[in-house]
């Protein structure tokens, strides 16, 4: 069950009141990090309580605790001594005895006791927080009271994971969202709107939605939002095996944040590939095998990548990514990164990718690149967004649509830039917003200044120029003007007008002349007999 808006808000309200002095770009990584930890500690307690049978954990750890710990491994993927869990830093601040101190030995701890085959899950995860960070203050005393205030807000009734399975996923969503509010310059980039994953997401995933195994990769991860919507839609994304995440992001703070964020979620450790590298200039995920290029395959791909980033482009024409279609230009990676995208898809599959309209009409190496695609039938709808929509950037987005080996050559563009929910200085796309574009999209339906399935021949009348005013008409023409209503209209105002002066005229002669109001009287009729 989602959190209610009282919930949302006194959740927020609580961590301003928390914040103190520490500036909030450095406050959410160590907001983040506690709550993911007693996500862990809690999980690793339920856990204990199942399998324990009346024993304690510091009974059996004290027997023999290099067993008791790779057992623990061997389940949950990382172990958590005795006195290390979340609640035992709370009853050590109940008894006055909490320092620093044990917030580093505990993470310190966690570190050594990651499975290995869980290393790429959880290694490096918690680095966002420096307990001898000036961040958090001068001196030990002032770091311990900072840890301290977000340990007892975390404690609150408001952050208590116990309940529904999807408590914890709420929170964390929620909390993303809001950073990416406030941190917009920061964080912007790293969200993508609910509603657009909503869309992609479905399309995505239309008629496939009780495949047993599925395969979901998204080369600039973010938070991972993406990869999660997507699997929102898969009817077994709650069984364990069935789905596998993949992702890269080249930044460390949401590649921390991503997985965080898949755990969260209930994703097992084990169903989450997530790489911390630069896509453009590694291929990731990608295997050579007796000499030969093998990549990976996947059955849905989704991207936000940054838009017109620069890349470095030299030499690049022998990688296989691009070497069918063309390098793009160094100052703008858009069809760099949707190339990488459609090379990991398998046949089967469909990818989606937000870009900058650009992409849809600028010419040269770009404008090479998408007569290729199109002539290879391979982008199967162009969808146009709002302004506004995004966190980061004003500008109006597009959404693309691909698939590797189609027959049809046609291609479905929809205008959805006119259908939208006006909030302060954003805008927001509507449930019935959403609804309509994935219908459209999904059934390939032409409506009247929405959409329009163009032709094969059409595309090349224009040039291969897939700028959506050019297939879809949204032009409205205005209602005709009555020139003679018009012109009674003006003489029955004039006549109103001459009344009211009129009448002010004859409330002046009336006025009493005093040296305070003379000059008043005089220069409102000079005004008067003027016109």
């Amino acid at each position: 069950m989602a959190l209610s808006k009282e919930q949302q808000t006194k959740m927020w309200a609580m961590l301003n009141q928390t914040r103190g002095q520490i500036g909030l770009t450095a406050y959410k990584d160590y907001i983040f990090g506690i709550l993911f930890y007693k996500y862990l500690s809690e999980k690793a307690t339920h856990w204990l309580e199942s399998v324990l049978r009346g024993e304690t954990w510091r009974s059996i750890y004290s027997q023999d605790s290099a067993r008791a710990l790779d057992y623990m491994k061997k389940n949950l993927g990382y172990a958590i001594q005795p006195n290390d869990f979340f609640a035992d830093w709370k009853i050590a601040i109940d008894e006055d005895r909490f320092n620093i101190g044990m917030m580093t030995d505990t993470f310190g701890h966690f570190n050594q006791q990651i499975a290995f085959e869980a290393k790429g899950d959880f290694e490096g995860i918690f680095d966002g927080m420096r307990f001898d960070s000036a961040d958090l203050g001068a001196n030990a005393q002032a770091r311990a009271s900072v840890m301290i205030s977000m340990i007892e807000l975390l404690s609150a009734p408001e952050f208590d994971l116990s309940g529904a399975d999807d408590t914890v996923s709420d929170i964390y969503e929620y909390l993303v969202a809001q950073f990416a509010v406030v941190l917009a310059s920061d964080m912007g980039q790293y969200y993508t709107p609910k509603e657009i994953s909503n869309v992609m997401a479905q399309i995505l995933t239309s008629g496939r939605e009780d495949e047993e195994s599925f395969s979901i990769y998204d080369p600039t991860v973010g938070s991972g939002s993406l990869l999660l919507t997507t699997a929102s839609y898969l009817n077994n994304s709650k069984n364990r095996g069935m789905i596998k995440y993949f992702g890269q992001e080249k930044d460390a703070t949401p590649y921390r944040l991503s997985r965080m964020n898949l755990m969260m979620h209930g994703v097992e450790y084990n169903d989450i590939n997530i790489n911390h590298a630069d896509t453009l200039a590694s291929d990731w995920p990608d295997g050579v095998i007796n000499g030969k290029d093998t990549p990976r395959m996947f059955d849905a791909v989704m991207a936000n990548p940054p838009y017109s980033a620069h890349w470095n482009s030299k030499d690049r024409e022998d990688d296989p990514r691009w070497r069918e279609y063309g390098v793009a230009p160094k100052t703008k990676a858009d069809y760099a990164f949707l190339l990488h995208c459609l090379y990991h898809l398998k046949d089967s599959g469909r990818m989606a990718i937000i870009l900058p309209h650009g992409v849809l009409f600028r010419g040269a190496a770009e404008g090479r690149i998408r007569k290729s695609l199109i002539d290879k039938h391979q982008i199967e709808t162009v969808i146009g967004f709002p302004d506004k929509l995004f966190l980061n950037t004003s500008i109006p987005v597009c959404v693309l649509i691909l698939r590797k080996n189609r027959v049809e050559s046609d291609i479905l563009f929809v205008d959805a830039s006119k259908d939208f929910e006006k909030l302060k200085n954003q805008k927001h796309l509507r449930p019935e917003d959403v609804t309509k574009i994935v219908d459209t999209v999904v059934n390939r339906k032409e409506i009247e200044k929405y959409s329009h399935l163009a032709t094969l021949e059409e595309l090349k009348e224009n040039d291969y120029n897939l700028n959506i005013p050019r297939y879809v008409d949204t032009f409205e023409e205005e209602e005709p003007i009555d020139i003679v209503e018009v012109s009674n209209d003006i003489m029955k105002l004039n006549t109103e007008i001459k009344q009211a002066e009129s009448d002010i005229l004859a409330m002046l002669d009336e006025l009493a002349v005093t040296p305070e109001t003379k000059a008043l009287i005089e220069a409102t009729k000079g005004v008067f007999n003027n016109d």
